[in-house]
């Protein structure tokens, strides 16, 4: 097998022939295209609330290293876009944070004319698969989430720390079996009503049921009913006048 040294330095043999000065050539250039490296976030422009997608400063994980194998850090890759799941007007908004290790890819021109316009443009200059033009795909490498959307055969679960909160003029859930909340205590802010839906059907609490206002059952109210068959002495009321 032929050796052709590290690359980046030229070797005995480079200049053997005129095919292998051609090769080395080659080699050089092909040294100074960049592709995709992993990356550290150091710096993010959004902080997970409800705006465009912004940018990050990412630090390149794989360094450099000379012909006598000497290391050197890349510089950190500045202004970089990142992506987010998105369509029109729907997103999924999960912004990087800084630690966040991911994956930078390296567009073929110049890309900074399109990042300032957001619109179709020339290249910015002349230099191709350079490391200023990256963009940025997170979730690589990371640690334990504590905070997630899980996916596997028993179904889907989401879960946070803190508090999840839905809001929408309507909200609808359909269950063909049951709908289940487990809480200490359950607080409805607003009318409560069964509905006519199909399955419709009767309630029963294990508790004590405390009203603040009027109960009425069947059109007949707890507070100001009267009753008939009321007569002095021993006996029992009749049932509550409808």
């Amino acid at each position: 097998m032929k050796h052709y040294g590290i690359p980046g330095t030229q070797q005995a043999n480079d200049n053997a022939s005129e095919e292998a000065a051609i090769f080395y050539v080659i080699k050089q250039k092909l040294s100074e295209i960049e592709t995709s490296t992993l990356v550290r976030v150091i710096s993010v422009t959004n902080d997970g609330g409800v705006a465009p997608v912004g940018f990050v400063d990412v630090q390149p994980l794989v360094n450099q290293i000379d012909g006598k194998g000497n290391a050197m850090a890349h510089a950190p890759c500045r202004n970089i876009p990142y992506f987010r799941l998105q369509g029109g007007t729907n997103a999924i908004i999960l912004d990087p944070q800084v630690g966040d290790i991911g994956m930078c890819v390296f567009c073929s021109r110049d890309i900074s004319r399109v990042k300032a316009t957001k619109a179709q443009a020339l290249p910015g200059s002349w230099r191709k698969f350079h490391m200023s033009d990256g963009i940025y795909f997170g979730g690589i490498l990371n640690g334990v989430p504590v905070q997630y959307i899980q996916y596997n055969e028993g179904g889907i679960t989401i879960h946070s720390p803190t508090k999840i909160t839905i809001s929408a003029p309507n909200i609808e859930m359909n269950a063909s079996v049951a709908v289940d909340i487990n809480t200490p205590q359950i607080n409805l802010n607003g009318n409560l009503s069964q509905g006519k839906g199909s399955h419709g059907g009767d309630a029963a609490i294990g508790g004590t049921l405390t009203a603040d206002g009027d109960v009425v059952a069947s059109g007949v109210s707890l507070d100001n009913h009267v009753h008939s068959g009321v007569q002095t002495g021993g006996g029992n009321t009749g049932k509550p006048v409808s």
